[in-house]
């Protein structure tokens, strides 16, 4: 089983600065996605938000690494989509990021397949 390199926060808190590195490059309909109730899940937490453009896609991914690496020193376990920017995802073992843009969101329908997690749509004031 993948495991994060620092336990120093808690994945509660590492989804917290996943939100606030979204919420600096303005994404919209940030949601997370609560898995730990979720039997053979394989996460704790989805983070999912929208980017306009692929610049804005681009921008909150970035983000989202800086942010993070700036309170833990942490790298993401893993990356995918950068090249496209339609759907990138950032994998820090117990929280995945996911950043889209509308139509890959609306194909791809993340909140619909995971139907059991506990699901909260992020205020702006959410970190």
């Amino acid at each position: 089983m993948k495991q994060r390199k620092s336990d120093s926060i808690s994945s509660e808190q590492l989804c917290h600065l996943v939100v606030k590195g979204m919420q600096e490059k303005k994404a919209v309909d940030v949601v997370v996605m609560d898995l730990r109730d979720i039997k053979n899940a394989i996460t704790d937490f989805f983070v999912i938000c929208t980017g306009n453009s692929d610049t804005q896609v681009d921008a909150i991914a970035d983000s989202i690494e800086t942010e993070v690496y700036k309170i833990i020193s942490e790298h993401p376990w893993q990356r995918e989509g950068k090249e496209a920017k339609e759907w990138i995802l950032i994998d820090y073992v117990d929280v995945v990021a996911h950043v889209f843009k509308k139509e890959r969101r609306e194909f791809y329908g993340l909140e619909q397949l995971w139907g059991d997690a506990k699901i909260t749509l992020v205020e702006e004031e959410f970190a």
